[in-house]
């Protein structure tokens, strides 16, 4: 049991001048090993970035396939072409340009006069003459 006991005492007298700031036994190849420990690093992380940026790569080419097949254009595309409509519409005005009214609204004066026409239809003869004649 003394000998257990001795090899504790010598191993922590080592850590405790540690503690209390002693010099640390230094490795001569500390430096050289660091260099190659961080080189490693760099090496697998090169590694994996071309790793993934060849999945990409095959990912986009399947997507790629799909849109073709499909014919499903890229968002980039998309908004590429409405850009360029945007430009070309208010290529000389001097405001900035409207948005895009889609089908339907704005025409109000239309559906207001096939409403108009529809009731018509629907009055008897007499009533149909007061209208028309306005």
């Amino acid at each position: 049991m003394e000998v257990s006991l001795s090899c504790f005492v010598i191993g922590a007298t080592k850590d405790m001048g540690k503690m209390l700031g002693g010099e640390e036994e230094k490795d001569p190849d500390a430096d050289r090993k660091e260099e190659e420990r961080q080189e490693a690093l760099r090496q697998q992380e090169e590694e994996r970035k071309a790793k993934y940026s060849k999945m990409e790569a095959e990912r986009e080419s399947v997507r790629q396939g799909i849109r073709d097949k499909y014919g499903i254009k890229k968002k980039e595309e998309k908004e590429a072409e409405a850009q360029a409509a945007m430009e070309q519409a208010s290529e000389g005005s001097l405001t900035r340009p409207k948005k895009a009214i889609p089908a339907g609204c704005g025409d109000e004066e239309e559906e207001e006069e096939s409403i108009v026409d529809t009731v018509m239809k629907f009055l008897p003869g007499p009533l149909q003459d007061m209208f028309n004649k306005k």
